[in-house]
């Protein structure tokens, strides 16, 4: 078709409409003033609002609040249009369901070559984002690293809060990724535009916590020489992470749990009621229930906080997942170092299988990083482990054959997975060094 009549086609109006709205999709364009001029067919199925609900309205007025909550690039009158942007949103349909889009934000210029407007690319991927977790084919959510069940639970517990601004409540023990899980919550609710100010309530003075976390006016006590923002001010739009809550005072009890009630708070010296628009995630080492039941914390500061408690399970409750965080690690050192090949062998990974890992995921990674370290950045073997691992190798030596499979099982296992030993291992709840040690002293669960 010659380039002319291509032009023609396309300058007509409803030729153009009428292509835009078969794509897959959704489309939403909005001049600088919010006004929205373009609704194509896949946004009204992904909003489930119809284009004559919003065509020519204010895009907050026609969704009831920005659609891209605090990454919106025209909240608070604010026009600053970079030439693209992308990122993840969560919204709430006319309908009230759940949805999870990618958003791509691209700026509409005139013929002089001014910016008039934003076009927005929408993807829906709130099926495919099911379907993994429903199937185990997710190996990790945000920056959280597991396929185990219990994981898999977490993650779906994370994609049904993200259009919730509830208080959230982790606890689990050291070291298994309390504030990733928090930086997930915030980085998949309406908030992920704004700051994610953590805090460890344990890691700083009685004198001082009150001050880290309201602030101060200049001359409340010795060494304010200045008006300084506490993190509650700084979170202001956003989340609070409040790690180790347990550690706080009664008197911070009382002040925290007024804040919860009212979303108000006084500087530490001054006489001005300051409001922000905070959520807060609280953490724990152990379950803040028995805390307050021995009356260290205060049963109705718990019952604020706890509103959607999510629990972390410890490393030894889902090993299957340790050749996981393994691989991980291993591709994080091998990109940010001059160890290009750090592989690791059956033998250590069996090592790290069977271990009881107290420290949990952070001590995984440091005991990979002193292997690292005793191999000379090449390849990890059992003597290159730390000591403690090192222990369990003598100790297994003596070991007999694993008890906790039976060819039958293991059979039926491999013949419902197709052979597939990884899923094979975590069909039968166990890790894989697990499985092929079994595999290596019972061949004829395979032979058939």
């Amino acid at each position: 078709m010659p380039e002319k009549r291509i032009k023609q086609i396309l300058s007509n109006e409803k030729n153009l409409v009428r292509i835009l709205d078969n794509l897959k999709e959704g489309i939403i364009a909005h001049d600088l003033n919010r006004c929205i001029f373009f609704f194509n067919r896949e946004a009204e199925r992904i909003t489930g609002y119809s284009r004559e609900e919003v065509l020519n309205a204010d895009c907050h007025d026609a969704f009831g609040a920005p659609f891209c909550g605090e990454r919106c690039l025209f909240k608070d009158g604010s026009s600053y249009v970079p030439d693209t942007a992308e990122y993840p949103v969560s919204f709430i349909t006319k309908d009230g369901e759940t949805r999870n889009v990618e958003m791509s934000v691209t700026a509409i210029r005139d013929d002089a070559g001014e910016i008039f407007g934003v076009i927005a690319f929408i993807k829906d991927i709130t099926d495919i984002v099911r379907f993994q977790l429903r199937t185990g084919e997710l190996s990790g959510y945000s920056n959280i690293v597991g396929r185990d069940r219990k994981m898999l639970q977490i993650f779906q517990q994370i994609q049904d809060l993200s259009v919730y601004d509830y208080p959230v409540h982790v606890y689990g023990e050291t070291g298994t990724g309390k504030e990733l899980v928090a930086e997930a919550v915030h980085a998949g609710s309406r908030r992920a535009g704004a700051p994610f100010v953590p805090i460890n309530c344990g890691a700083l003075p009685e004198g001082l916590i009150e001050s880290e976390l309201f602030g101060h006016v200049k001359g409340a006590f010795t060494g304010a020489i200045r008006d300084k923002k506490g993190r509650f001010g700084l979170a202001d739009g956003g989340t609070i992470f409040l790690d180790e809550v347990a550690e706080l005072s009664k008197t911070m009890q009382v002040k925290l749990l007024r804040f919860l009630q009212t979303g108000q708070f006084e500087k530490v010296g001054g006489e001005q009621t300051v409001s922000v628009d905070v959520r807060i995630i609280s953490a724990t080492n152990a379950e803040l229930k028995k805390a307050v039941k021995e009356k260290k914390f205060r049963e109705d500061l718990y019952y604020r906080l706890n509103v959607i408690p999510i629990h972390l399970p410890p490393l030894r409750e889902r090993k299957n997942d340790i050749p996981l965080l393994v691989e991980y690690f291993l591709r994080q050192i091998n990109d940010t170092s001059n160890h290009k090949h750090v592989g690791i062998s059956d033998d250590a990974l069996s090592l790290m299988m069977d271990y009881a890992w107290p420290g949990n995921v952070r001590q995984l990674q440091n005991a990979l990083q002193y292997a690292i370290v005793k191999s000379g950045g090449k390849y990890i073997r059992p003597e290159n482990l730390p000591m403690e691992l090192g222990q369990l190798r003598v100790a297994g030596s003596k070991r007999g054959p694993v008890r906790k499979l039976d060819i039958e099982s293991v059979k039926s296992a491999l013949e419902k997975t197709g052979n597939n030993k990884a899923k094979a291992a975590r069909f039968l709840d166990v890790g894989r060094a697990t499985l092929y040690r079994f595999l290596n002293e019972h061949p004829e669960a395979v032979s058939g």
